[in-house]
């Protein structure tokens, strides 16, 4: 495995991290203060991300997106982490579960998306499901050719700023195994038009993580929705976002990385400078020692998640990998955060720093796409399966 950056990829990174510190980060205390990106905001990012070719980097150079391979865009993501969550968002990655596209889905949907005409957003979790997916209880019935869906979806992120929706829903039952195993619901996803009747969108929680990034309640109510937008073969949702939403965990590590280089950077310049008891505190062993099993925790997290976005480019990456990858990513920046404040001590929990910030939105990561838990469960499942276990 070689992670030394070629000529191309330093390029990407250099090229991300410049749009980053021209175009996103003067506006972060605005959002910060504000909760909210103004709409006249957001479309001044997309059009400016899309003229310097890094909208959709993710998606195929054949689709219309930047072609970047997993690496690369492992790096260049830990660029876009620097800053706060609800500005680099806008600089869309469509979801690749969007790739599971075919036949007239691919013009109504797919291109527009990475063409930044249209803006997705995907629904999975409810008051009722977290974790425990299939216990989902929003459904939808096959009548004729449409679904009918009714329930509710919440947690439902950016999808203010979306146009449709990516619904992950139970269209059946399985019946019980021979084995002894219970009936389990089935699963299916649909592409969704929030101007379908019967689709309602409501204001979500207010979370201390990601300010400015918001979370919507959705409601289905009788809505109907052709059978053409099924989003790959009926009752085999998972199978769809297991193939396709790998990614997500890797875009979080990544994510993580840039937000601890810089909560390190913050810190280690404090200690350097900072003088008490007549001399720079970096001197003092309280303070070195902690910067350096900073520095230690954030090139273990990077080594995991590169080589999980390694892995992915040849095709190699399993669940396990990216659960560690995202396990390895968010707990470093738990850690990296808390005692980069910890350095600064008061004034690092004040918002004329990013440190204070950067410590708030790290807790959300340890929960979506998977909580810490859950990757735990991946990654102990993976090795115990083989022994039958």
């Amino acid at each position: 495995m070689d992670f030394s950056i070629d000529d191309d990829q330093q390029m990407v990174v250099d090229t991300v991290r410049a749009f980053v510190n021209r175009e996103l980060a003067p506006y972060e205390d605005e959002v910060e203060r504000t909760g909210q990106v103004r709409p006249e905001l957001v479309e001044q990012i997309r059009e400016r991300s899309l003229a310097a070719g890094i909208y959709a980097a993710n998606m195929p150079e054949d689709l219309g997106g930047g072609g970047l391979d997993d690496l690369t865009l492992s790096m260049a993501e830990r660029a876009f982490g620097s800053t706060t969550y609800a500005l680099q968002y806008i600089v869309a990655r469509p979801s690749n579960i969007l790739r599971a596209c075919t036949g007239d889905q691919v013009e109504e949907y797919l291109l527009p998306t990475v063409r930044g005409e249209r803006v997705e957003c995907l629904a999975m979790s409810e008051p009722g499901a977290g974790s425990d997916l299939r216990g989902m209880t929003c459904r939808a019935e096959r009548r004729g050719d449409d679904f009918v869906v009714n329930g509710t979806k919440h947690f439902i992120s950016h999808a203010d700023l979306a146009d449709y929706v990516i619904l992950f829903a139970a269209t059946g039952v399985e019946p019980a195994g021979s084995d002894g195993r219970p009936p389990r619901k089935l699963i299916s996803s649909l592409l969704v038009d929030f101007d379908t009747p019967g689709v309602e969108r409501l204001p979500g929680y207010n979370s201390v993580s990601n300010r400015g990034y918001h979370n919507l309640i959705l409601n289905f109510d009788d809505a109907r929705v052709p059978a053409a937008n099924l989003l790959g073969p009926e009752h085999r949702g998972f199978d769809v976002a297991n193939e396709w939403l790998g990614s997500t965990r890797l875009q979080v590590a990544s994510t993580c990385l840039g937000r601890a280089d810089r909560a390190l950077a913050v810190a280690l310049d404090w200690a350097a400078n900072r003088e008490q008891f007549g001399q720079r505190i970096g001197r003092f062993q309280g303070v070195s020692f902690k910067l350096a099993d900073m520095r230690l925790r954030l090139a273990e997290a990077e080594l995991m998640t590169y080589r999980a976005a390694w892995l992915s480019a040849r095709g190699e990456m399993t669940d396990a990998d990216a659960a560690m990858a995202k396990l390895s990513a968010t707990e470093m920046l738990q850690f990296v955060s808390d005692e980069a404040i910890q350095i600064l001590g008061g004034m690092g929990l004040m918002d004329e720093l990013p440190l204070e910030r950067i410590w708030r939105d790290a807790r959300v990561d340890r929960i979506w796409d998977g909580t810490s838990e859950i990757q735990r469960h991946i990654v102990s499942r993976d090795m115990l399966r083989p022994l039958g276990s």
